[in-house]
């Protein structure tokens, strides 16, 4: 759309809720601001279970307040007034369908390759036999193509951070921490991509290994892996705490 920058950060951290099940807490995930609001709406389907050509899409503030309806197509994403912590509501008639994607916790992580295949096999077969309109051949076969495009973009976010490199990190509704990169890669029983760190403070999860693997060794509690996206590299040196300044 010619005219339209987005001049702020290039990622937006958000809440999804749906029309068909308001009492559930709402579904957090970060998105591109540069996207169009199709394709936003595209990866909405895999989240909600809901049809990018018939969505509707209302922008509520940090204090629940109706902001707007995001109801153009080929507007980039970052047009809107959207910010970190928002709420979209997503107004549809929704297929049964679950949620396959990433969180930012290993621990939450319990498919593996094979399980999670299973599982979209096992979905796919069920929406097709149901003739549910919107799952057919080749509705699945965008799905997968979507997920797909999503692991590319999250290799190539991750061919930047260096073992042993400074970094920050960034994960939504938590304080940000630095740290050393210590581990680059998969880990097992999960899916995707994975950066072990190294925390400068006692502020992680684990020492460097998770279910009883080890990646990497830190002492306990200094340890974390998150998402390539969730990581910042740069010239962040180690911070000094001195304790005098504290009571």
């Amino acid at each position: 759309m010619e005219g339209v920058h987005v001049l702020t950060q290039d990622f937006i951290n958000v809440h999804i809720t749906k029309s068909d099940n308001e009492g559930v807490p709402p579904i957090e995930r970060r998105f591109n601001k540069g996207i169009t609001v199709l394709d936003f709406k595209t990866k909405l389907e895999l989240v909600t279970g809901g049809t990018a050509s018939t969505m509707k899409l209302k922008v509520y503030d940090n204090k629940n307040n109706f902001l707007c309806d995001i109801d153009n197509d080929t507007a980039l994403l970052g047009s809107y007034p959207i910010d970190d912590g928002m709420r979209i509501h997503v107004i549809d008639k929704f297929a049964l369908v679950q949620d396959f994607d990433d969180t930012d916790s290993a621990e939450r992580f319990k498919l593996s390759e094979e399980e999670y295949e299973k599982k979209s096999d096992t979905l796919r077969s069920f929406l097709q036999k149901n003739k549910l309109g919107k799952y057919n051949a080749e509705e699945m076969a965008k799905m997968k193509e979507q997920q797909e495009k999503e692991l590319e973009e999250e290799a190539k976010l991750a061919e930047s951070v260096l073992v042993g490199a400074r970094c920050e990190v960034r994960v939504p509704s938590q304080p940000t921490r630095r740290a050393t990169v210590r581990y680059n890669g998969p880990l097992e029983g999960t899916k995707g991509l994975w950066i072990g760190v190294q925390y400068d403070e006692p502020r992680g999860k684990n020492d460097g290994s998770v279910n009883g693997k080890r990646y990497f060794t830190c002492p306990p509690k200094y340890g974390g892996f998150v998402k390539p996206v969730y990581v910042t590299v740069g010239d962040f040196p180690e911070e000094s705490f001195d304790l005098e300044d504290e009571i």
